[in-house]
């Protein structure tokens, strides 16, 4: 991949985790009974997390001591 596509990929994960963060906490603003979902949305949360900073890593140039 070249820079330009990783950036667009690391926003359209950002995007979604924002999402995620927003729909975990109306549900849990509204009192949702769903604790299911709700740990579901935020296990997707933490994945998201996990490919953002493989995105970054693979951004960052390697640096040769």
């Amino acid at each position: 991949m070249d820079e330009a596509e990783l950036l667009r990929r690391l926003e359209a994960l950002r995007v979604e985790h924002r999402d995620l963060d927003a729909a975990i906490a109306a549900m849990m603003d509204t009192g949702s009974t769903d604790q299911l979902q709700i740990a579901r949305l935020k296990k997707r949360k933490l994945r998201l997390r996990d490919e953002i900073a493989l995105v970054e890593d693979e951004m960052i140039p390697d640096i040769i001591a």
